[in-house]
């Protein structure tokens, strides 16, 4: 796996990525080779993203992003890899942007093998892993619920706004949805989105009660197989650092790519976005 290129990588994760939160969007406009996306304020897709690779971004164009987001009552985000510019991270900092977390992505080149990997070595007899009919609103809604569990905190409901561009992007024709149950109960769930080769994994979550049972490890095997299905020559996850997504899957044969930086402006009546 050492011989993967992982500028090149980065380009197309970013690309792919980019096009992903586009396509769900209420509004979006390009920026130099990449993209300014609104989903409205709450929302998960409100960032700016994908360029700094193929195009020089101008200060103009710098402008256009502060303006893009504030516009719209929120926080100007930029999303980047550390293979971006000096001159643009330098073009951010004189307006105020300021480093809010990192996000590590990892990758994983695809053998054609890995409907191996099930089931689960250490899986709870019981759990099963299904692929959610896309046509079956009730399936694709509790999908959508336990997948987005993990990303509000425990106890609360999901905002409308993240219900909302969950079932959108559940519907993606490039996306796959999966469901894992124990003895039929809903447990844990994950999406797979696949294009020009790459498939990547995002919105893992497993309840409470059925961590460190196998359940996540599970999931990622069931999306690795869909991704040879699909045609995929390489597998992607993004993950906050140091979480228990990030270990398993580095267990499932991922490896660390790089760091994304995410920088924000604060500014007086702007509100955050995740």
């Amino acid at each position: 796996m050492s011989d993967v290129n992982l500028v090149e990588f980065a380009r197309r994760f970013e690309r792919r990525a980019a096009a992903s939160v586009v396509a769900l969007a209420t509004d979006a406009a390009p920026l130099a080779d990449g993209w300014m996306v609104f989903g409205g304020v709450g929302s998960y897709v409100n960032k700016s993203c994908g360029y700094g690779y193929g195009q020089e971004v101008t200060g103009a164009e710098l402008d256009a992003l502060v303006t893009f987001f504030s516009s719209r009552g929120v926080e100007p985000k930029a999303e980047l890899s550390p293979f971006v510019p000096v001159a643009l991270l330098q073009g951010l900092a004189e307006r105020g942007f300021v480093l809010r977390e990192f996000e590590t992505v990892l990758y994983r080149p695809l053998r054609g093998d890995e409907a191996s990997l099930s089931p689960v070595r250490g899986a709870p007899p019981g759990l099963t892993v299904e692929r959610v009919d896309p046509s079956d609103d009730a399936a694709v809604r509790t999908f959508v619920e336990v997948s987005g569990s993990g990303f509000v905190p425990e106890g609360e409901s999901m905002p409308e706004v993240f219900l909302s561009v969950g079932l959108k992007s559940a519907r993606q024709p490039a996306s796959d949805s999966f469901l894992a149950r124990l003895d039929g109960v809903p447990v844990g769930a994950g999406g797979c989105e696949s294009s020009e080769g790459l498939t990547t994994l995002y919105g893992t979550s497993v309840l409470p009660a059925y961590r460190r049972r196998g359940v996540q490890q599970a999931l990622i095997s069931a999306r690795l197989a869909r991704a040879v299905e699909r045609g995929s020559d390489m597998a992607a996850i993004m993950s906050a650092p140091g979480i228990p997504t990030e270990r398993n899957a580095m267990r499932m044969g991922f490896l660390m790519a790089y760091s994304r930086a995410v920088l924000v402006k604060h500014g007086a009546g702007l509100e955050p976005s995740p």
